[in-house]
């Protein structure tokens, strides 16, 4: 089979080497039935999370309205901007662990008068609260993006909690909606979710699920906005491979404020929470088996909405998975409580997994939240004092932006070979496809294969294409990365392929994403 290559997908050729890797036989097909949609994919399944944790708000994208960083009322104008091209749709803040010893009123007010507490779970480190309620909406609301707030059940209660919600959004004369007036802002802040604690099994008070059931039942009743700025509740629930927390919480009847269930889930090379494997330098086998844990985090995932359909079949709550991704060793040289790591393709294949298995339970999975949005875990970027640099991770969430409210399609693989070594082994070709917004027809590939390359041809039902047009991720090593030096090892380059004796084939180059409309 022969391809139509364009001036912008020969240019590929930089990525991978001085020529493009010869394809292999066109023995992986993709079937797309666009005559049967399937549930909308949320767009906040491309949610992000900022934590108060090491520099992942302060310098990384707080520098205050005095700095010399160029920035609009303290919020850098680089970081803000980039992450305003990824058309970011919601922000977790402020945790995380952070919040069940986050007190809302102490980030109101003066800045200058605002108590400096220690950051207890993230490095020991001072926290000026120069970040509290007014400066979070000044960011989502600069971002165009929905609040997730998080409210504090471990050391809070119910009365503060209730009161904050009281601040945020009352339209009266109350005197905390003056109080809000005082502090700068006259109109409610928009609450989209508001979370009931944060890991309640663990860092969040160490409870059991029945426990925490009870907690939830009594805090949840005083939770009260106005009508029109009610948020969705959320329950903290399990972590990893749990699906205990689910149950609990769905099988309750919990009356009051419930309307999905938070699950976490991050995953490592080694499998282990001690000596997780790092970030970059790592061999081939260290590539496959994190990579190979995302099908266990799916299992997780259905096993989940197994719980919910079974004691929820009106499909009432969300599955809500709100802390997700790569996770590594430290940083060596740096604070191990600030959880720097460096961003490689390997997290960019990764992120695009993710997307696909989101994509495919989008019927329950309306919210997801990547850990974390700057210099923290799977970075979106990262900083250094003035500088800025985009990850591999970010460009895969670039890569992605069509699939937001879009329409999920059954995709079909057949004649995929398996990519196997050491013991692990997965599929080496996922695809996910969806109906845009605009109408166009996208399709996402993913190759994790590092060492050889796949060609796909391409199946329609209920529609016609002659052409792919979209960008191809790619790059010459597993660990290839961005630094502040050279900011563009991995970076999207344009990608078109053509229809020739009546099929759709599309090169996939190794360890690389393709997205493309289909024409």
């Amino acid at each position: 089979m022969r391809f139509a290559w364009k001036a912008g997908l020969l240019a590929m050729g930089a990525l991978v080497g001085a020529t493009l890797p010869a394809a292999r036989a066109a023995d992986v097909r993709v079937s797309i039935d666009a005559g049967k949609p399937g549930p909308v994919i949320h767009r906040n399944v491309y949610g992000q999370f900022a934590e108060h944790l090491g520099t992942g708000i302060y310098e990384g994208m707080w520098v205050g309205p005095d700095s010399k960083i160029p920035n609009v009322r303290g919020w850098r104008k680089d970081v803000v901007g980039a992450l305003k091209a990824l058309h970011v749709p919601l922000v977790r803040w402020p945790g995380g662990c952070f919040a069940d010893e986050y007190h809302w009123r102490e980030g109101i007010g003066p800045r200058a008068r605002r108590p400096v507490k220690v950051n207890t779970h993230w490095g020991g480190v001072a926290e000026n609260n120069a970040v509290g309620t007014h400066e979070f909406f000044d960011l989502v609301e600069q971002l165009g993006a929905e609040a997730y707030v998080n409210g504090n059940l471990g050391t809070g209660s119910a009365q503060e909690m209730a009161e904050w919600l009281e601040y945020m959004t009352a339209e009266g004369n109350s005197t905390l909606a003056q109080l809000r007036r005082k502090n700068g802002r006259d109109k409610p802040f928009k609450v989209s979710y508001f979370a009931v604690g944060n890991e309640a099994w663990g860092c969040g008070g160490n409870m059991t699920p029945e426990y925490y059931v009870n907690q939830y039942r009594q805090v949840a009743t005083f939770l009260k906005t106005p009508e029109n700025n009610r948020p969705k509740f959320i329950a903290s629930g399990g972590n990893a491979n749990d699906t205990r927390w689910t149950e609990v919480l769905s099988t309750q009847n919990l009356k009051f404020n419930f309307d999905a269930i938070g699950h976490h889930y991050y995953v490592f090379p080694s499998g282990q929470w001690e000596g997780k494997g790092p970030a970059a330098g790592f061999a081939e086998a260290q590539w496959i088996s994190l990579l190979s844990y995302t099908q266990d985090f799916e299992k997780t995932v259905a096993a989940n909405i197994a719980v919910l359909d079974k004691n929820d079949p009106q499909k009432r709550l969300g599955l809500y998975l709100d802390e997700w991704g790569s996770w590594y060793d430290p940083e060596p040289g740096t604070n191990p409580g600030f959880l720097v790591q460096r961003n490689t393709l390997r997290d960019a294949v990764l992120a695009a997994l993710h997307f696909h298995m989101f994509h495919a339970h989008a019927d329950r999975v309306h919210m997801t939240n990547i850990a974390q949005m700057v210099n923290v875990l799977q970075a979106m970027i990262h900083t250094d004092k003035t500088r800025m640099v985009l990850t591999p991770t970010y460009h895969a969430f670039a890569l992605y932006t069509p699939f937001q409210d879009a329409t999920s399609l059954p995709v079909a693989l057949s004649g995929n070979p398996e990519y196997a070594l050491g013991g692990k082994s997965m599929p080496a070709v996922s695809a996910s496809a969806a109906r845009g917004k605009d109408g166009r027809l996208y399709l996402a590939l993913v190759n994790v294969n590092p060492r050889e390359a796949q060609t796909v041809t391409v199946a329609l039902q209920g529609a016609a294409a002659k052409r792919a047009v979209g960008q191809v991720l790619s790059a010459d090593a597993m660990d290839s990365e961005n630094t502040f030096a050279k900011p563009d090892v991995v970076a999207p380059k344009a990608y078109e392929a053509q229809v020739r004796d009546g099929a759709l084939s599309l090169p996939l180059p190794p360890k690389s994403i393709v997205v493309v409309a289909l024409d």
